[in-house]
C-alpha cells in the first residue's frame, strides 16, 4: 500500500497541474449553483419549553424543510443540550417522501435539562463539513432561547472557547449562521447570537413568541438566497373563501413559494392566469399543512395574475407571503482592460443569465435599479455608480480616481431578487501597464536539455503510470473494503417509553462486519444481539443479516434480514429484542 501511494501522489499532482485550469476555464465568471446545504440547529433543553410551549419552533422547521426546491436542496438537523441529542445528516431531496422523512425526524426530537450553545454550533459545522456537496451553498439555522446552562463537569470558558473555534471554523469554509432568538421570558442572550451571526455573515432574529417564526424561517430563506419575500394581502377570515392576487412576474420562476401563517386549518383553491382552476395537489402544485402553516409551491407557474382563494375559521388573522425561486444569474461581461491609470473611464455592462444561457425575457430588466460597486483596496472605501437598463442588458461607466487597486461588481435589484457578478479586481497604480513582460521569443533548448517531445513523451507516461496507479489503488481497496459512514444507536424501554442517550458508533474502526453487540459495548442484557451483524455493502451500504429471533422493523413493517438485507443512508430500523422488553432503534448515517 505504501508503495501504491508513493507512486500515486507525483502522478495525482501532475493531473492536478494539468486539469485544474482547464476547470476554471470552464466556469462561467457569476454562475451560482442554486441548490443548498442547510442544517437546522435546534435547542431541545428543556428551557425551550417555556420558551415555545406549542412546539412552533418545530413546525418553523418543517416549514423550511417544505420550501426547499423539490430536487438537488440538501438538509440535516441537530438536536442539542449541552451534548448532541439526536442528529440527521444531510439528506438530499429527491422526493416528498424525502421531505416527510425529516419532518418525522423533527416529530420525534426529545428534550434534556441542560444548555451549551457551542455545542449546537460545532455539530452543525460538522455535519456540514462532512456532507457538503461541492458548488451547493451552505448555511446554519440556530434556534435558541439564547443562555447556557451547562452541566457541572464543563465550564463556561470550555464552552466559549468550543463557540469560538466553531466561529472560526464556520468563518474559514463560508458557512453563514443564522440565529433564532426566542426571548419568551425576557433573558435572552442577544450579544452571544448577534455575534455569531455577524462574524459569519448570516442575520440575527429575535421574536418574544414562536408565533413569528414561520415569517423567519421565510425571511432567512429569502435571504440566503438573495430573493425577497413579498407581503401579500391578509385578512381576517370571515368563513368564506376569500380571493388574493399572485402575480407571477416573468418566465423565469422556477417555484412559486406561497406561505399561509394561520393559527387554525385553512381550505385553499387556486386559479391559473386563465381562469383555470388547478388541482391540490397535482404534478404542478405541491400542498402541505400543518398545524401553524400551509405552503403552495407552485413549479414554473405561467406568468401572470394568478387567483388564490382561502376560506379560514371566522375572525381568524391570516397572512400570506410569496418567495420565488429563480434559475437567474448576473454576469459581467469581461473588461477592456484591468490595469488602468488614474482618470481613466471604464466601461462595464452586465447581463441576465438563465440556465446557462443570457436571457431574453426583457421582463426580467423592467423596474430593475442597477450599480457598478468600486471598492479601493487601500483604503477599503466602497462607492456606487448607478448604471443604466436596456432591454437585453446592463451597460455604464465609472472613472477611477487614484492609483489604487479596486475590486469590481455589478449589482443588480428588482422586486424580487438581488443578484450580484463575481468581483474583478483592477489597478491603476503606476507600472501596472508594464507588471505585464512582453513575451520573450522561442529559444532553442540548451545543450543537454529535454525538447518538448522528449517532454510529451515523459508526461505521456507519466499519465499512463498514474492511470495504472489509480486502476491498482481501486483493486486493493475493493479486497479490503471498510465500512463508510456510522450508525446512531438508541435503546428504549419498552415498559416505561424511557430512551437512553444516543450513541454514534463510527464504523471505519471495522473491517469485514461487526455485531450488534460489539456496538453495545457487548453488555450482558443485550447478549441476544451478537448474531445480528453488520457487513460493508455495495456503493456505501450496510448489509444487514439477522440470524436471531428478533424482530426487524423498517417504516412499520417487518424487515426480514434472515438471508441479509440493504441499508442505505439515513434508512432507520427498529430491532425489537426477545429476551427483555427493550427495542433498539438503528439509523445508518453516512
Amino acid at each position: 500500500m505504501k508503495i501504491i501511494k508513493a507512486l500515486l501522489r507525483p502522478a495525482v499532482a501532475l493531473l492536478l497541474a494539468v486539469l485544474m485550469p482547464l476547470q476554471a476555464a470552464a466556469a462561467p465568471a457569476g454562475a451560482v449553483d442554486m441548490k443548498m446545504d442547510a442544517v437546522l440547529s435546534v435547542d431541545v433543553s428543556t428551557s425551550m419549553n417555556e420558551s415555545d410551549v406549542n412546539k412552533v419552533s418545530n413546525e418553523a422547521m418543517k416549514m423550511f424543510v417544505d420550501m426547499a426546491s423539490v430536487q438537488g436542496d440538501k438538509i440535516g438537523i441537530v438536536a442539542y443540550t449541552d451534548q448532541v441529542m439526536r442528529e440527521k445528516a444531510l439528506l438530499t431531496i429527491n422526493s416528498a417522501a424525502d421531505k416527510q422523512d425529516l419532518k418525522s425526524f423533527i416529530d420525534k426530537l426529545s428534550k434534556g435539562p441542560y444548555t451549551d450553545i457551542a455545542v449546537g454550533v460545532n455539530e452543525a459545522v460538522k455535519v456540514l463539513e462532512s456532507g457538503t456537496e461541492q458548488g451547493h451553498v451552505p448555511l446554519i439555522v440556530l434556534m435558541t432561547d439564547g443562555n447556557n446552562w451547562l452541566n457541572a463537569g464543563r465550564t463556561q470558558q470550555q464552552s466559549d472557547q468550543e463557540l469560538a473555534d466553531a466561529i472560526k471554523k464556520a468563518q474559514d469554509k463560508g458557512i453563514p449562521i443564522y440565529t433564532i432568538g426566542l426571548n419568551a421570558d425576557g433573558k435572552l442572550n442577544k450579544a452571544v447570537l448577534e455575534r455569531i451571526s455577524h462574524e459569519t455573515k448570516g442575520k440575527s432574529f429575535i421574536t418574544s413568541t414562536a408565533d413569528n417564526l414561520p415569517q423567519i424561517l421565510s425571511e432567512i430563506y429569502a435571504s440566503h438566497f438573495k430573493l425577497k419575500v413579498v407581503p401579500l394581502t391578509g385578512f381576517v377570515a370571515n368563513g368564506q373563501f376569500q380571493d388574493v392576487t399572485v402575480t407571477i412576474p416573468n418566465a423565469s420562476v422556477q417555484e412559486a413559494n406561497i406561505s399561509i401563517m394561520s393559527a387554525k386549518p385553512v381550505e385553499v383553491k387556486l386559479f391559473d392566469p386563465s381562469g383555470k382552476e388547478q388541482k391540490i395537489p397535482s404534478d404542478r402544485v405541491v400542498y402541505t399543512a400543518s398545524s401553524a402553516y400551509s405552503l403552495l409551491k407552485v413549479l414554473t407557474p405561467a406568468q401572470g395574475d394568478w387567483k388564490l382563494q382561502v376560506k379560514g375559521v371566522q375572525k381568524e388573522k391570516i397572512n400570506i407571503n410569496l418567495v420565488y425561486n429563480y434559475d437567474l444569474q448576473l454576469v459581467m461581461e469581461p473588461l477592456a482592460s484591468t490595469t488602468l491609470k488614474p482618470g481613466d473611464e471604464v466601461q462595464v455592462k452586465a447581463y441576465l443569465q438563465t440556465a446557462g444561457q443570457k436571457t431574453a425575457d426583457a421582463d426580467l430588466y423592467k423596474g430593475l435599479k442597477a450599480s457598478a460597486v468600486l471598492t479601493d483596496l487601500d483604503t477599503k472605501k466602497s462607492e456606487e455608480k448607478p448604471l443604466t437598463i436596456g432591454a437585453q442588458g446592463i451597460a455604464g461607466s465609472f472613472k477611477v480616481a487614484d492609483a489604487h487597486d479596486y475590486e469590481l461588481k455589478i449589482k443588480a435589484e428588482g422586486a424580487n431578487f438581488l443578484r450580484e457578478t463575481a468581483p474583478v479586481k483592477l489597478t491603476a497604480k503606476s507600472g501596472g501597464a508594464a507588471s505585464k513582460p512582453a513575451p520573450e521569443p522561442a529559444k532553442e533548448p540548451a545543450a543537454g536539455a529535454l525538447s518538448p517531445t522528449v517532454w510529451a513523451a515523459i508526461i505521456a507516461g507519466v499519465l499512463v503510470l498514474a492511470g495504472a496507479v489509480l486502476y491498482a489503488l481501486s483493486a486493493y481497496r475493493k479486497a479490503n473494503k471498510g465500512f463508510v459512514g456510522q450508525l446512531v444507536i438508541e435503546v428504549k424501554d419498552e415498559d416505561t417509553g424511557e430512551r437512553a442517550n444516543p450513541q454514534y458508533r463510527k464504523l471505519n474502526a471495522f473491517k469485514g462486519k461487526v455485531t450488534l453487540h460489539q456496538l453495545l459495548q457487548l453488555a450482558p442484557e443485550f447478549a441476544e444481539t451478537k448474531d445480528i451483524v453488520f457487513r460493508p455493502g455495495p456503493n456505501d451500504t450496510v448489509l444487514l443479516h439477522n440470524a436471531t429471533p428478533c424482530v426487524v422493523e423498517k417504516g412499520g413493517r417487518v424487515f426480514d434480514a434472515a438471508k441479509g438485507k440493504e441499508i442505505r443512508a439515513n434508512d432507520r430500523i427498529k430491532i425489537a429484542l426477545q429476551n427483555v422488553n427493550k427495542s433498539i432503534s438503528v439509523e445508518y448515517l453516512k
